[in-house]
């Protein structure tokens, strides 16, 4: 809190000086009606009033305004992290006027910051609870089944354990992308940056895939044939997190039949741009600028046939923001859609 004024006499002058060429006039009138005009005398007269006036007003102005402005910086003080505070008090009406209006300002962006981020946190607590209900309601179901009395029946017990063990792998599934997406948006992952082929990273993951991609039909394969290496110099576990839930993305959604095609370009000099492309249904316009969001899914029927967390993309897009690189969609219904992130190219 400021401990002293800084006082102002605009105003007090001014009305001063507005008191002294009134009053000023008033005798010069007198005098001149009554023929005993001396300008001496008007002169004190002037000098006199208006210091008069200036002392008059300027004390009146600190007991009854000076000190409730002051009254005002030390209730505005109760308020934390207040800027309005940080300085010397001042007593200047455009001044003070400014600093209210500022201060008002922030206070507005404040609360509204605020009110953003709580229909923020309550949207996320439905989100996060009607993604556990599921399993969790699953696997409550398969295990009170169970314990009524299909216990007995071994096929049946079997049967009911290995989907309640499914329901299990999905509740960890969904809490190991909530622990991953939280460290990220709170600058809590560390990168490990080092140089490696992201032609063979995404060989790699091609063959993690390939029997999933071969269930529907769909070809893994590259946009032309790379003979040489290509460095790049970023963190190859995220990165090969990022590849991996857009080929299951593009698996998922694509059709039977299809293709999801990985090119790799160079973009600048020192950058690469790595694109994933598929024939799938593809993604409405109105759905791309929300697409990264924590568990927005097109699909509003509240299906879960396709299983997911509903967090790959969420965490794609915090990946590549922690490695100050971008994210890009292109999508039209029925052709396809196309993902693309840039990474640096390796120094060496």
């Amino acid at each position: 809190m400021a401990t002293h004024l800084k006082k102002s006499y605009r105003f007090a002058l001014r009305s001063a000086f507005f008191i002294t060429v009134f009053s000023s006039l008033v005798l010069f009138g007198l005098l001149w009606f009554f023929e005993t005009l001396n300008l001496i005398l008007l002169g004190v007269f002037a000098v006199t009033t208006f210091v008069s006036s200036l002392i008059v007003l300027q004390m009146r102005i600190e007991k009854f305004i000076y000190r409730r402005i002051k009254k005002i910086y030390d209730d505005v003080a109760l308020l934390e992290s207040t800027s309005l505070t940080s300085g010397p008090i001042t007593t200047d009406m455009k001044t003070l006027t400014a600093e209210i209006e500022k201060f008002a300002k922030d206070k507005r962006i404040e609360i509204d910051t605020l009110k953003i981020r709580e229909a923020y946190r309550k949207d996320f607590l439905g989100n996060v609870s009607h993604e556990l209900k599921t399993p969790l309601f699953t696997v409550q179901g398969y295990i009170l089944t169970l314990l009524d009395g299909a216990m007995e029946d071994k096929n049946i017990r079997k049967k009911y354990l290995q989907r309640a063990s499914k329901g299990v792998e999905r509740l960890i599934y969904i809490v190991k992308d909530l622990d991953m997406i939280t460290k990220l948006e709170v600058g809590d992952l560390n990168l490990e940056r080092l140089d490696f082929d992201i032609i063979e990273l995404i060989e790699n993951v091609f063959d993690l895939f390939e029997m999933k991609a071969a269930k529907k039909k769909i070809v893994l394969t590259f946009d032309m044939e790379y003979k040489d290496p290509i460095m790049v110099y970023a963190d190859r576990d995220k990165i090969q997190q990022v590849l991996t839930n857009l080929l299951v993305n593009s698996i998922k959604y694509g059709q039977e039949n299809g293709t999801t095609e990985v090119s790799v370009e160079n973009l600048i000099k020192n950058k690469v741009i790595v694109r994933v492309t598929d024939n799938g249904e593809g993604i409405a316009a109105n759905h791309i600028p929300r697409l990264f969001e924590r568990f927005y899914r097109v699909d509003k029927s509240g299906s879960r046939a396709e299983g997911g967390s509903g967090l790959g993309l969420s965490i794609v897009k915090h990946i590549m923001e922690a490695h100050g690189e971008k994210i890009y969609v292109e999508s039209a219904e029925g052709v396809g859609s196309e993902f693309s992130f840039t990474l640096e190219r390796s120094h060496s």
